[in-house]
């Protein structure tokens, strides 16, 4: 009848209208998987806002910085791809007793390289490992190391529906610069896990330690953070609120809670 074929073809307009909502829906998903993976083939600038505030004899002292950290990938061949993480520093420091320490500027960069396969491995773990390097690019002195620094990371990591379990590591020995500043030998130890809603909400916890070897210092933040997926026109963002706890730091170094805000662009090939 023709009562019953108008049906089938409001069914069947209806199905054909909901398809491209699931294809963007599962897009939004994979993306937002992929913000989880550090050596994920996706081109992303995150702007990140840190905010610390010291002890002892710093108390009342306070730093923030704006960390740009764009990360691109590169594909080498069928198999493997060549993954580049910068992170570029701005720190404003504010309130020390030191009146030298109140400078803002430029802080150094860091620039790691990841070689990782395109797949994951049988057993489902994704992974890379390269070299990292320390450019001491710094405006002031007590903003920078002023010393080239140079070592190896590497990153494991693997995601089960909507978890994501990983470890980001990496070392950094002082090759060079100024003679007159102590030497790095500094490890970097990440551990992150998080899991992704069927909203394109990603919760985890992480915490990004490092340990002075010249030292002796442990700097320990615990890290907890929500990120939620969007779109402003074209331009797809992520949108991340964490906190972060001072479990350990150096004598006089940031304490208790801190404040971290990110913005993340992505481009999606």
């Amino acid at each position: 009848t023709r009562r019953h074929e108008g049906m089938l073809a409001l069914g069947a307009m209806a199905l054909a209208l909901a398809a491209p909502a699931r294809a963007q829906d599962a897009q939004a998903a994979e993306l937002a998987k992929k913000l989880s993976n550090p050596v994920a083939s996706l081109i992303s600038v995150p702007l990140q806002y840190n905010y610390d505030e010291y002890g002892g004899t710093n108390d009342g002292a306070s730093a923030s910085k704006l960390i740009i950290q764009p990360v691109i990938p590169f594909s080498l061949n069928n198999d493997w791809n060549l993954i580049t993480r910068t992170i570029v520093p701005l720190v404003d420091q504010k309130n020390f007793p030191t009146a030298a320490l109140n400078e803002s500027g430029l802080g150094d960069t860091t620039a790691s390289l990841f070689f990782s396969p395109k797949e994951p491995t049988a057993g489902g773990l994704i992974w890379g490992v390269g070299p990292v390097f320390l450019l001491p690019t710094a405006t002031k002195d007590v903003l920078g190391t002023e010393k080239w620094g140079l070592g190896p990371t590497f990153v494991v990591l693997k995601q089960s529906g909507p978890w994501t379990v990983g470890y980001l590591g990496s070392h950094i020995w002082s090759v060079g610069g100024d003679d007159k500043r102590q030497d790095i030998n500094v490890t970097s130890m990440q551990p992150f896990f998080s899991y992704t809603t069927k909203t394109h909400t990603t919760i985890g916890a992480f915490t990004e330690a490092t340990y002075d070897w010249k030292g002796e210092q442990w700097s320990v933040p615990l890290i907890v953070q929500a990120g939620q997926l969007f779109k402003i026109g074209p331009q797809i963002l992520q949108f991340a609120v964490a906190g972060k706890y001072w479990v350990s730091a150096p004598d006089d170094g940031p304490e208790g809670w801190g404040l971290r805000l990110q913005l993340t662009l992505l481009f999606p090939k």
